[in-house]
């Protein structure tokens, strides 16, 4: 099912093809396609194309059709009006330009009007009513094609077209108002032709081709050339067939004829063309209507005289009163003569012949009979009423001008929606460009990501091994060393009881400390009632591994150490019970002293002691384990020996950086 707005797309597009004026935008009408319905749009533009009549030029010398008097503005009033006789009901006018040779663009419309309305009217109505009017958004130009005008349900004894704006003329640039012809139908007829035309002033170039009576002669520039039906060669006699050679056509039964189409000889499509307009036509013809073979009781229908080279065209067309009859006889009374052949004399030649009753052909099928011999078998009787031409299928004249505006304005149409589809493939191209490249970089972004994230848990990881370690030798080192300098004063003889038993529960005590420090040993923080208070912790660690000892202890600002993170008290703890056990283990020293100053912005903490100091290791730098608890810590360790004699760490950590404090 097709959406709603497609549809309603779809309509005014179908509006548009139907020659109605219309102020809508194509490029907003077909915006409002989706892409889809472009495409099956186009594929239905082309698939009618191929159905239409071609727009094919007819060449040679033949009527212009009108012109109307020159002027400098294009809004100078003009106009032409057509006298129909009675009222008859209409609902279509066609309006053929005249074409002009445009040798950068080919043939174009030359002075059709691009603003203009159409009035009709009936003999009591003077003013009449607008059928239909043009404005500057019709898109009327630039066209060869002829513009179709629907107009059901008017009657009208009358037709007017008024010029609003001018287009100029194609040699000069002055504004003129010119038509090759107007055909105005009631159904299949066209009661326009050869009617009475008024006109504001008398043409200023009468002659040459340009008359106002040229402009309803039922002669336009275009030649019929149907899109399906087979080829059809003309019907051509000998040359030399008599004075008034004829042909007589038997309908079967008597019908009210009221119209014949003659088709001329189809000419040579070379360039230049081989023969002259009007081959084979004769110079006066009558047709005779009867209801008795012997022609007793003829009727003369049409009396047809070429009187200039201005009275054939591509059909001749002749209307007359309806009158019923079988029998049709076609007279040369001036038969054609031919100059060309080395044997002159007369010939008759017609590529079909059509006889309307009631807007139908009835001599389709039927055969003429000639009062002359056929000497021509490639040229048969029988085309004169087979319905085809040199081109195809011979179609109503109504048919074949509503194919050729309805080819113009799907060519019209064709551009823009080809335009759009390109525009849209394009855009969908960039866009999948872009969809490309952003897949492209949201893939480096995820695989640097995953790298990224694996470096990160790489490095977490090392730090979690490194810190693991740390913690494990730091503490469980001080807590293990502790222990054995208990026991040592246990082993002690002199020692009395209780003193023994207050060396064996600081084991104990060691030991559950020890117990707990394994358990959380991945996570120190974790083990409740550690490091919470760090001026008890680090006298406590002092008492405990520096018993025997002279020591002395400093801190300052307090506060500002109860607010630095359970992290940072733990590994600046961690750091100074290391070098205790350092001191303790490696020195010899029986003295050692610890200042530690808290600022807001700092901590420094200072261990001395006078032990044997630190020759044997390179001068500034502190034992390894030191270093990996100041890495931690992000602090710097400095090693001196000071002039009394010892050696001197210093652990100097900024504190204003992000992540040390609560």
């Amino acid at each position: 099912m097709i959406p709603v707005r497609t549809f309603a797309a779809l309509f005014l597009l179908a509006g548009v093809m139907q020659g109605a004026p219309t102020s809508v935008d194509f490029n907003a009408r077909i915006r409002a396609l989706s892409l889809s319905d472009l495409k099956q749009r186009l594929v239905t533009i082309d698939h009618e194309l191929g159905q239409l009549a071609s727009l094919s030029l007819r060449s040679g010398v033949g009527s212009m059709g009108y012109r109307s008097q020159v002027h400098t503005s294009p809004t100078e009033p003009e106009w032409i009006q057509l006298d129909l006789g009675n009222e008859v009901p209409i609902d279509q006018i066609v309006l053929v330009p005249t074409l002009w040779r445009n040798t950068t663009t080919g043939f174009q419309a030359d002075g059709f009007p691009r603003e203009f309305r159409i009035v009709a009217g009936t003999r009591s109505d003077a003013v009449g009513k607008v059928v239909a009017s043009f404005g500057p958004s019709a898109r009327l130009l630039p066209r060869v094609a002829p513009l179709v005008v629907s107009c059901p349900g008017t009657v009208a004894s009358w037709i007017r077209v008024e010029t609003t704006v001018m287009s100029p003329r194609a040699w000069d640039g002055k504004y003129i108002f010119q038509l090759a012809e107007i055909l105005v139908f009631n159904g299949e007829e066209d009661v326009a032709l050869r009617r009475p035309v008024q006109i504001p002033s008398p043409d200023a170039t009468h002659g040459l081709g340009w008359d106002s009576k040229y402009m309803v002669d039922g002669f336009i520039p275009y030649l019929m050339d149907a899109a399906n039906g087979d080829q059809s060669l003309a019907f051509v006699s000998g040359v030399g067939i008599g004075g008034h050679p004829d042909l007589t056509l038997d309908l079967g039964e008597s019908l009210p004829l009221d119209r014949i189409h003659y088709h001329p000889t189809e000419l040579s499509d070379t360039v230049p063309q081989s023969i002259s307009d009007g081959f084979g036509v004769p110079q006066h013809f009558v047709l005779e209507g009867a209801n008795h073979p012997d022609f007793s009781d003829a009727l003369r229908l049409v009396d047809y005289q070429v009187e200039s080279t201005y009275d054939i065209g591509p059909i001749i067309m002749r209307r007359f009163p309806a009158s019923s009859c079988r029998y049709v006889r076609l007279t040369a009374v001036v038969p054609f003569m031919n100059a060309l052949q080395q044997t002159k004399g007369s010939q008759f030649g017609a590529a079909e012949i059509e006889l309307f009753s009631k807007g139908r052909n009835v001599a389709h099928g039927k055969k003429f009979e000639t009062d002359f011999t056929i000497t021509q078998n490639a040229r048969s009787l029988s085309s004169l009423t087979d319905g085809r031409n040199l081109y195809g299928r011979i179609l109503p004249i109504r048919d074949w001008l509503n194919q050729l505006a309805r080819r113009h304005d799907l060519e019209v149409e064709r551009p823009f929606i080809r335009m759009d589809l390109d525009y849209r493939y394009a855009r969908q191209k960039a866009n999948i460009n872009i969809l490309g490249w952003l897949a492209v970089l949201l893939t480096a972004g995820i695989i640097s990501i995953i790298l990224i994230e694996r470096m990160r848990r790489m490095r977490q990881i090392a730090r979690i091994q490194e810190r693991l370690a740390a913690d494990l030798h730091d503490e469980l080192g001080a807590n293990l060393h502790t222990i054995g300098l208990l026991s040592d004063l246990a082993a002690d003889t002199g020692n009395s009881p209780e003193q023994i038993a207050m060396l064996y529960q600081r084991i104990r005590s060691e030991t559950e400390r020890s117990g707990i420090a394994v358990r959380h040993c991945s996570d120190m923080l974790s083990a409740k009632g550690l490091y919470t208070d760090l001026l008890t912790d680090m006298t406590r660690a002092s008492n405990r591994i520096m018993a025997k000892f002279e020591h002395e202890i400093s801190i300052e600002g307090e506060e500002y150490l109860k607010a630095l993170l359970p992290r940072t008290r733990a590994d600046l703890f961690l750091f100074y019970k290391e070098c205790l056990v350092n001191i303790s283990r490696h020195s010899g020293a029986n003295k050692y002293r610890t200042k530690l100053r808290a600022k807001p912005d700092r901590i420094l903490l200072e261990i001395w002691d006078n032990g044997r100091g630190l020759e044997s290791l390179e001068k500034g730098r502190a034992p390894s384990s030191l270093m990996r608890r100041a890495k931690l810590l992000g602090a710097a360790v400095a090693v001196k020996i000071p002039p009394e004699g010892g050696t001197c760490i210093t652990l100097n950590l900024k504190t204003r950086k992000l992540g040390f404090h609560k």
